[in-house]
C-alpha cells in the first residue's frame, strides 16, 4: 500500500530548500510592502501634500515603534544623544527628498535614482577595482533613464531623488553608530521620534487643517505600516537566518518592485529604455554588493556569524535598520 506524503517523507534536501525560501519571501514580502506603501503615500499626496505626508507617515511610525520598543530615557550619555540627534535628522531629510521627488516623478525612477545613494557607499568602502564596473554599469543605467539627456526627467524630481539616495547612505552610517550604542531596535525608535518632532512644523505649514483629516489620518497610518513597521518586521525575522549578503542582494531589487507598484496602483507604466535602465542599475548594486561582502569576508567570517557591528551580521543589521525607512 502506497503511504501519503508527510512531514517525514520530505528528504532533508527538501526540507532545507524550504527553509531556505523561507526567509527569502519574507524579505521580499517586506519589500513589497515598503514599495506599495510609497505608491499609497502618492495617492494620499493630494490631500495633504508631500511633507504632510512625510510628517504624517513618520508621527505614526514614531508612536508605533515607541510602543513595540519601549526605550529607556535614561542611563545614556550626551554623545549617545547626540547620535539619535543625528540619525533622526538624517532620517528626516531622507524622507523629506524622496516624497518630493515622488511627487514629481514616476515611483519606479524615483527609487532607482535614490539605490545610486547605498550603491555609491557599498563601491567606496570595497576599495576594489572591479567595483569601478559596476559603478560605470550604474551611470549607464541612469544615463538611459534619463533618455540620454535626462530631458524626460523632471529636474527638481531627480536632484530629489539623488539628495535623498545621499540621505539614505548617511542613514546606514549612522543606523550602525546608533546600534552600537542603544540596544535592539531602541535608538531607532528614538531616532524615528526625533525625525517626527522635526517634520511636525514642516507638515503643518504644507498642509495645515488638512493633516487632521479622518481620512487623511487612516490613510496615513496605512503608509506607517506599510513602509516601516511591517517590513521592518518581516525582515528581522528573515535576517535571524538569511546571511546578510544574500539580504542586500534582495534588497538591490527595489527599483523594480517600485516600478510593479507604480504600475499596478498609480498606473505609471515605463517604456523599454526606462525597464532597461532599472536593470542594469539592479544589476550594478547586486555586483557591488556580492565584491562588498567577499572583501568583508577575507578574515574567514561567514555570514551572518558573529555579534559586532563590523561583521557581517552587522552589514545585515545596517541593512535592517536602513529599511525602516519610508519609500
Amino acid at each position: 500500500m502506497g503511504q501519503p506524503e508527510s512531514a517525514a517523507a520530505v528528504s532533508p534536501g527538501q526540507a532545507a530548500g524550504r527553509v531556505a525560501l523561507a526567509p527569502v519571501g519574507l524579505v521580499l514580502a517586506g519589500g513589497i510592502s515598503v514599495q506599495f506603501g510609497g505608491a499609497l503615500a502618492v495617492t494620499l499626496m493630494p490631500r495633504a501634500g508631500a511633507l504632510g505626508v512625510v510628517s504624517l507617515r513618520l508621527g505614526f511610525a514614531a508612536l508605533v515603534l515607541m510602543v513595540v520598543c519601549r526605550p529607556a530615557l535614561r542611563g545614556h550619555s550626551r554623545a549617545d544623544w547626540g547620535t539619535v540627534l543625528v540619525f533622526g535628522a538624517v532620517m528626516a531629510a531622507m524622507n523629506a527628498l524622496f516624497y518630493q521627488s515622488l511627487a514629481r516623478m514616476p515611483i519606479g525612477p524615483a527609487v532607482t535614482l535614490e539605490v545610486l545613494g547605498p550603491l555609491t557607499l557599498s563601491v567606496l568602502s570595497s576599495r576594489r577595482l572591479l567595483n569601478l564596473l559596476w559603478a560605470l554599469l550604474a551611470l549607464a543605467g541612469v544615463f538611459l533613464l534619463g533618455g540620454g539627456g535626462f530631458d524626460r526627467l523632471d529636474p527638481a524630481g531627480a536632484a530629489f531623488a539623488l539628495g535623498a539616495g545621499a540621505m539614505w547612505a548617511a542613514y546606514i552610517v549612522f543606523s550602525a553608530r546608533t546600534g552600537r550604542r542603544f540596544p535592539q531596535a531602541d535608538g531607532l525608535a528614538l531616532a524615528m521620534v526625533v525625525a517626527a518632532l522635526l517634520m511636525l512644523p514642516v507638515g503643518l505649514a504644507d498642509a495645515g487643517s488638512r493633516l487632521a483629516v479622518p481620512a487623511t489620518l487612516g490613510l496615513a497610518a496605512a503608509v506607517a505600516v506599510l513602509s516601516s513597521v511591517l517590513p521592518y518586521t518581516l525582515e528581522l525575522l528573515a535576517l535571524r537566518t538569511l546571511p546578510a549578503a544574500s539580504f542586500a542582494i534582495l534588497m538591490s531589487l527595489e527599483p523594480a518592485i517600485a516600478a510593479l507598484a507604480g504600475l499596478l496602483v498609480l498606473g505609471q507604466a515605463l517604456s523599454l529604455s526606462e525597464t532597461l535602465a532599472i536593470g542594469l542599475v539592479i544589476a550594478a548594486s547586486m555586483g557591488a554588493v556580492r565584491s562588498h561582502t567577499k572583501t568583508a569576508s577575507g578574515g574567514g567570517r561567514r555570514d551572518g556569524e558573529g555579534g559586532g557591528e563590523e561583521g557581517e551580521g552587522g552589514e545585515g543589521r545596517r541593512w535592517r535598520r536602513a529599511r525602516a525607512k519610508a519609500t
